[in-house]
């Protein structure tokens, strides 16, 4: 069965390892069948979440007026989500965590975000598989709170070099996430 995927990068280099593997997952994805929107955080105008608490009142996802409310219908839209980003000092670069700290819209707006698949594509510098905690923790918490189901994470190590993704796997396991939707 055919679905709606969106996918919202990170990362500021349109060369970058996690957008490798982001290209290597939407490339495996489409040739599934299944549709996918890319949304890349880094090139666009979200500014963080004001609490304001109006959300959805303005008729739009977030009285401010930005980008988020470009990739908002498309999340409402979506049986998967997948957030792919670098670790930046051990955790989630300001980029994507506007998006992600905007997703209290649909709680705020009254939006029923429930019940869809999410997946997480993150890479480092350090070997150290517990540099990954201060982005995998967050989004699996928020994708607890949201009543998502956790589908796949693949997490690359020891990469920072433009192309450095290429000496790993991860790309590969980034396509074989396609298959865990």
């Amino acid at each position: 069965m055919s679905k709606k995927i969106v996918v919202i990068t990170g990362s500021p280099r349109k060369e970058g390892n996690s957008i490798a593997m982001t290209e290597a997952f939407v490339k495996a994805a489409e040739g599934k069948g299944h549709s996918v929107t890319r949304f890349d955080a880094a090139f666009a105008n979200v500014g963080g979440c004001h609490a304001c608490e109006t959300c959805y009142k303005t008729g739009r996802p977030c009285s401010f007026d930005d980008d988020f409310n470009k990739v908002a219908p498309a999340i409402l839209e979506a049986d998967v989500v997948v957030f792919s980003m670098p670790v930046y000092w051990y955790s989630i670069p300001a980029q994507i965590k506007a998006v992600i700290d905007k997703l209290f819209s649909f709680v705020v707006g009254g939006r029923d975000i429930s019940g869809k698949k999410c997946a997480l594509m993150a890479c480092c510098e350090e070997n150290d598989m517990s540099v990954f905690d201060g982005v995998r923790i967050p989004m699996e918490r928020s994708a607890s709170l949201m009543k998502w189901e956790m589908a796949g994470e693949v997490l690359v190590p020891g990469v920072l070099n433009v192309g450095d993704i290429e000496k790993t796997d991860g790309c590969s396991k980034a396509a074989a996430l396609a298959e865990c939707l």
